[in-house]
């Protein structure tokens, strides 16, 4: 398989197409396609944790962490999220690009911990930073990815529930690792948003899981 460059990836994961009509309670804001591919190359060029692994990236949304790591080579990359116009656009982006080692399942991703125990080697997501009406969603998604990877878990959090994490990490005797901290350019997406863009402080993780 032809060795993506980082340049290459980003500009490849630019033509992923979005959310047509973002849901609120489901905090659907994109994973930026230039954050999408600094932390898919990390992990498949510092960990060697994408080629030929078996990847689950929960919360997919429309699939840019699907979309890249399975361009990256992973063996079998399968997206899981609760929303079906969500999953559309995810089918139409994984077609647009031919990717045959990539899928999707609709399923609410909570659900999952005790289907699919230690399925996957590898869990990538960005999850719903639990605000206003979804709180505590941050770590349901965390305690469920823990549960389905055999290595790691990669996973995007604000910066100011560090020391929370940090906590539950120890709690739950799993290694923690903040491999990054990020300004996440979060785009004005509902009618709320006074300001055409936001940056939050994200941290970018990585959970150890043997």
């Amino acid at each position: 398989m032809k060795k993506l460059k980082l340049k290459e990836l980003e500009s490849n994961l630019q033509q992923v197409d979005d959310f047509e009509n973002p849901k609120l309670l489901l905090e659907q804001y994109p994973t930026r396609p230039h954050i999408a591919a600094c932390m898919l190359y990390t992990i498949h060029n510092t960990f060697g944790d994408i080629e030929n692994k078996t990847v689950a990236d929960l919360g997919c949304g429309c699939g840019v962490l699907s979309v890249g790591s399975a361009m990256l080579g992973a063996g079998l990359c399968i997206g899981f999220d609760i929303d079906a116009d969500a999953l559309e656009v995810f089918s139409k982006n994984a077609e647009e690009f031919e990717l045959t080692n990539i899928d999707l399942v609709q399923c609410n991703v909570c659900s999952l911990s005790d289907r699919m125990p230690k399925t996957f080697d590898t869990v990538i997501m960005n999850p719903p930073f639990g605000t206003k009406h979804n709180k505590g969603m941050d770590m349901a998604f965390l305690k469920t990815a823990l549960q389905l990877a055999r290595t790691a878990v990669y996973s995007l959090h604000k910066t100011s529930t560090r020391q929370h994490i940090q906590k539950k990490a120890d709690e739950w005797n799993v290694k923690m690792e903040v491999l990054a901290e990020l300004r996440y350019d979060l785009p004005a997406s509902f009618k709320f948003h006074k300001k055409k863009s936001v940056d939050i402080e994200v941290d970018f993780i990585r959970f150890s899981c043997r």
